[in-house]
């Protein structure tokens, strides 16, 4: 086995309204900080109950909303540029993974020289980060503890993996009652999106015994959110346990690595600006499928965790019963099950394919894969 190596970066405070303490915190790093927030989150008034945290210690800050393309490099631009100017000490990320993206961004190249597409092309950056507070408002970021930050070329429309700093998130904020701002719709396909970050992380060629822990822990806590819990004994509200399962699979990706699915998705997404969530879900199950063909063993003890499969089942047996209580997930929440039903044609699939297959996280994937593999498993799945 490969030796392994671990280093603990941000703290991580989880708790029902942590964000309204958020002001105590983020003076340990300076007085005035740029807030990068998702607009929805400024439409529903959930914004508002942070900044007010903010205001309460007379910090100073301005917010940044215009994410109306999402997190592309054009957007990273423009907000270097603003935090620059300002002279801030630090950022504070509120949002899904296209706030924080940019936000990390921002930290990583906030004191470099450099052009940023030179970045995005491959250099790394040298200088220290500015500090980074991330208050994620879903439940799955498979990135947020990495030292890799997904961004959209707008070149290309397509995925890059900046390479950054160790160390620039300094306190990563999990306030569960955050999750109140998701359709029941949103939250069903990010559960079962978060749940597949932990499979992958599971089956993956770089999983370790550190990430096993932690996947297999988020699995559990998942099967409790989703199932309830057969005794008595978990009488944890839904929307903490979904935080604590999600921050674990966080965790598990960053000591391990995503998926085939979540890659495949996360580029669609880059070129069509279809959910990553929705695609993920969707490719879930024929991910299991086709992960069972070498490491069944490995997906029947997932299955039989969440009690999906009976103990006598064989690991084929408990493989299959394993996608198929994916797809009933499916179902039940009313979720897209195939790639068609996306409006998305199969051409334009094949070069998600093509993006995937040149980026470094194929090298992590339960077997050897390139573009016409992934490929193949989209067909599958259209």
């Amino acid at each position: 086995m490969a030796d392994f190596s671990f280093k603990v970066s941000p703290n991580i405070l989880l708790g029902s309204y942590t964000a309204s303490r958020i002001g105590s915190s983020v003076l340990s790093y300076g007085t005035k900080f740029m807030v990068i927030v998702d607009p929805i989150l400024r439409e529903n008034g959930a914004a508002e109950k942070i900044t007010k945290a903010l205001d309460d210690k007379k910090i100073d800050y301005f917010i940044f909303d215009e994410l109306s393309k999402g997190g592309d490099s054009e957007i990273l631009e423009r907000c270097l540029k603003l935090a620059r100017e300002a002279h801030v000490h630090g950022i504070i990320a509120i949002g899904g993974g296209k706030p924080i993206s940019v936000a990390r961004g921002t930290c990583a190249l906030y004191n470099e020289i450099h052009d940023l597409y030179d970045f995005l092309d491959g250099a790394t950056p040298k200088t220290s980060p500015l500090p980074l507070i991330c208050i994620p408002t879903t439940i799955r970021d498979a990135f947020i503890f990495t030292d890799s930050i997904p961004l959209v070329d707008a070149r290309s429309s397509t995925l890059k993996l900046l390479k950054a700093q160790s160390g620039i998130a300094k306190l990563v904020l999990f306030d569960p009652t955050l999750t109140a701002t998701l359709t029941e719709n949103q939250l069903d396909s990010m559960s079962l999106e978060t749940l597949c970050i932990a499979t992958e992380s599971y089956l993956s060629q770089r999983e370790n015994f550190f990430s096993d822990m932690i996947a297999e822990k988020s699995i559990e806590l998942f099967a409790f959110a989703l199932d309830g819990s057969q005794t008595l004994t978990v009488t944890t509200p839904k929307e903490e346990l979904l935080s604590q399962a999600g921050c674990m699979a966080s965790l598990s990706a960053a000591t391990s690595s995503i998926g085939i699915a979540t890659l495949l998705a996360m580029c669609i997404n880059a070129r069509y600006k279809i959910s990553r969530s929705l695609v993920t879900t969707i490719l879930f199950p024929y991910m299991v499928e086709e992960c069972a063909k070498f490491k069944a063993d490995r997906i029947a003890y997932l299955a039989k965790k969440m009690n999906i499969a009976q103990p006598e089942q064989t690991d084929e047996e408990a493989a299959h019963a394993f996608a198929e209580n994916i797809r009933q997930r499916i179902a039940k929440a009313n979720l897209p099950a195939r790639l068609k039903d996306l409006s998305i044609s199969l051409e334009q699939l094949a070069l998600a394919a093509e993006d995937a297959g040149q980026l470094d996280i194929v090298n992590n994937l339960p077997r050897s894969m390139n573009s016409d593999d992934l490929f193949g498993l989209i067909k599958t799945a259209f």
